[in-house]
């Protein structure tokens, strides 16, 4: 049996035991991954591999800046900053037209920078922001619509883990990553505000308008909101000129989350020892998946399928634009059937080599990819944002969930085709680093 016969054996064992009985994603890749390298080397090199892969994944001091963000968006999430956002976004843009919903998107576009985490924004977001909408008797299609998309922010918008993890995985500076994914989440955000505007022009009674607030009454909502805001400014800009690695910035930004909640008397023991707990959690789980992962490539590495692909997708009759947008509704379907997460660290190896040899930047592939895949985010059978939202907005029938997702779609679309067609719009700004 050919090298690549195994390979691809490997990969289909991997999306069957994924399926079928539901072993966790981590554990999955790496039985596969043990299972594959030792049938086509030996059973010792195999352990050796095991062994060798588990301590450096485990002992990485790159991959210590995974906890230090996730704590820090802990916090921001217990500490309650998510309501003065939704408050202080909701006042200034609340008695436009549809003004409650873009409002939303907005607050969802500032949590997800701090949290860093889509489904803590989908559930902190469904409880403040839809009971308002409700009471403006928003359409329920538009106003959990609007939620679960602008909830996706949080993999795009930095801090996000999913940013980190491509970076690790592929070499790229994390701190460029994060400033790519700046540009590419504010596009999309806006896309998105755009989609509740013509929404509303088109069914003016979808999004009837909220109270006028004055302009003392704006800048006062900006209370409690804007220190972290100021949080999220001293990360990106700490690293933009350089003064910290991600690391340290993952652990200033923490320490400054907490002396933050504490000084505005938000952030409790509880709620302290809950953020602990929650990041452990979280934590274990993103480094368990990225080890199992890590033990998956080095068997498709030795199969080499990443490398056979790159050079047949190359000599494909076709333009490099028509390439990259086949490998992205690769993503796109595949994000749409497992987790995001999983999926990006699953098809990198084989993808990123194929990016490279059509001569795109490293760095508008990773930011560009997280974009396809945060469609999986929302829509079935996994769109695990869209449950969250469906399962906390009691009222509202999931179909109509998933409607009102549709409805956003052609922004996720749009902004994937703008990047393509102004990759500087991602690059800018990393380019300046």
């Amino acid at each position: 049996m050919s090298l690549t016969m195994i390979g691809i054996i490997g990969i289909f064992a991997l999306l069957f035991i994924l399926f079928v009985f539901g072993i966790p994603v981590g554990f999955t890749m790496g039985i596969v991954g043990f299972c594959g390298f030792s049938y086509v080397i030996s059973l010792n090199a195999g352990f050796n591999m095991l062994a060798t892969v588990t301590w450096d994944t485990f002992s990485s001091y790159g991959l210590t800046v995974i906890p230090l963000f996730i704590f820090m968006g802990q916090i921001a999430f217990y500490s309650g900053v998510n309501e003065k956002l939704y408050t202080a976004a909701f006042t200034w843009v609340g008695h436009i037209r549809g003004g409650i919903a873009m409002a939303t998107v907005l607050a969802c576009s500032a949590f997800a920078a701090i949290c860093g985490s889509n489904a803590a924004t989908a559930a902190t977001m469904t409880t403040v922001a839809l009971p308002q909408m409700n009471r403006y008797k928003y359409e329920p299609m538009l106003s959990t619509g609007a939620i679960a998309c602008g909830s996706t922010l949080g993999v795009v918008i930095p801090p996000s883990v999913v940013l980190i993890i491509i970076g690790l995985s592929t070499e790229q500076s994390i701190a460029k990553l994060f400033y790519g994914g700046l540009g590419a989440g504010i596009l999309l955000a806006l896309l998105l505000t755009l989609t509740v505007y013509v929404l509303c022009t088109i069914h003016p009674s979808w999004g009837p308008v909220g109270d006028k607030t004055t302009f003392k009454e704006k800048i006062k909502s900006l209370a409690g909101a804007v220190e972290m805001l100021i949080l999220f400014m001293v990360v990106m800009l700490g690293l933009y000129f350089g003064l910290f690695t991600p690391t340290e910035a993952g652990a200033i930004g923490s320490f400054f989350a907490v002396v933050i909640g504490v000084v505005q008397k938000s952030l409790s023991w509880d709620d302290f020892y809950n953020s602990i707990y929650d990041t452990m959690k979280i934590s274990c789980m993103v480094i368990v998946i990225i080890t199992g992962a890590m033990i998956f490539g080095r068997f498709l590495a030795i199969t080499r399928i990443p490398f056979d692909i790159a050079d047949w997708v190359v000599a494909l009759p076709f333009s490099k634009i028509t390439i990259m947008a086949i490998i992205f509704l690769i993503y796109a379907i595949g994000g749409a059937v497992m987790d995001a997460l999983a999926l990006l660290l699953i098809t990198i190896p084989i993808f990123f080599p194929v990016a490279m040899e059509l001569g795109y930047d490293p760095i508008w592939f990773g930011v560009t990819i997280t974009i396809v895949t945060t469609l999986g985010a929302v829509t079935p059978p996994v769109g695990a944002t869209t449950y969250v939202v469906g399962g906390m907005a009691k009222d509202v029938p999931l179909e109509q969930v998933f409607k009102g997702v549709a409805y956003f779609l052609p922004a996720y679309i749009l902004c994937i085709i703008i990047m393509m067609l102004f990759p500087q719009l991602v690059l800018f700004l990393p380019n300046l680093l």
